[in-house]
């Protein structure tokens, strides 16, 4: 049998925490020798910490860590991943959505020669606009991870923390885990899984924080942007080289040049644009070089509560 740390970032959840755990004590001995409950409390504005320290001192194997401010869910997670002490890292979100009755078959595919296993909901429980924005946030993993992989990705999923070696000197404001996952293994796979309603409290993830975590991942860990700026002059390039052949080309044949100050005013404008176009996404990797040159941290911790010693 392995030995688990479960990871869970907690922000505005002091209803579901108990019940959380609750439903974890009784799955996790069932296929887990050794474990233990990392909850990453990443600055919530309601009574979450205190919920956190009342279950520290029920349960011996849960331990709690708060942060200085709210820092984001992948940086929560960081933190918590630097602070297993287990052989597999399991992450989860701290609504109940994801149902820790499925834990044991990521555990049985990762046992098949994987490394990192997600847990894919066969039917997605959001709205709309969230269901979009994930799919954009899966869009951008795809220059990062391929495009079958990022298709399943979930923050419901179990690795080997091993990995975590990978990333260990990473500093830095912004933080995909699925990405830096990719720094230290290959062998990815994923389960279907149930994913359940919210039913307790609503989702602090909006359509415009998911959009900026897509944004972020595209120019933080991925050259694709820039990729696309250069195909972008290149395509605009043979674009002037055409028009300049039809115009002079209009001249020899017809006598007469191209008149009109709407088509010059139209080319000027498509090519302002890219140079502007270019110039913001080189602006937004110098802004991350300059952020990475001051050091911001990734997290910082202002309290820890620690489990027992004990092992389970």
């Amino acid at each position: 049998m392995h030995t688990c740390s479960v990871i869970v970032p907690v922000y505005n959840s002091e209803g579901s925490l108990r019940p959380l755990v609750e439903r974890l004590a009784a799955v996790l001995p069932q296929f887990i020798s050794a474990y233990e409950l990392i909850l990453v409390n990443d600055a919530s504005r309601d009574a979450s910490w205190d919920v956190i320290c009342q279950l520290v001192e029920d349960y011996d194997w849960v331990s709690g860590i708060n942060l200085m401010r709210n820092y984001g869910q992948h940086n929560a997670l960081l933190c918590g991943i630097r602070s297993a002490r287990y052989e597999l890292v399991i992450t989860m979100d701290d609504d109940l959505q994801h149902p820790p009755e499925e834990l044991p078959q990521l555990v049985a595919r990762l046992d098949e020669g994987f490394d990192v296993v997600y847990g894919t909901p066969a039917q997605q429980q959001h709205g709309l606009l969230r269901d979009l924005a994930s799919q954009i946030t899966k869009l951008a993993l795809q220059s990062a991870m391929g495009i079958e992989t990022a298709r399943k990705v979930s923050a419901f999923r179990v690795c080997r923390t091993s990995i975590r070696d990978a990333f260990a000197s990473y500093q830095g404001p912004y933080v995909s885990i699925d990405v830096l996952l990719t720094w230290g293994t290959t062998r990815f796979s994923s389960v279907t899984v149930r994913h359940d309603p919210r039913t307790i409290g609503v989702s602090n993830y909006t359509l415009r924080k998911l959009v900026i975590h897509a944004l972020n991942m595209m120019t933080g860990f991925s050259v694709l942007p820039l990729q696309l700026a250069s195909l972008l002059g290149f395509l605009l390039a043979a674009f002037s080289i055409l028009v300049l052949i039809w115009v002079i080309g209009r001249y020899l044949i017809e006598g007469t040049p191209v008149q009109g100050f709407p088509f010059l005013a139209s080319i000027i404008g498509i090519f302002s644009g890219a140079q502007l176009l270019a110039l913001g996404i080189i602006g937004e990797y110098l802004a991350r070089m300059h952020f990475r040159i001051m050091d911001k941290p990734s997290y910082t911790v202002r309290e820890y509560r620690l489990s027992g010693e004990s092992e389970h």
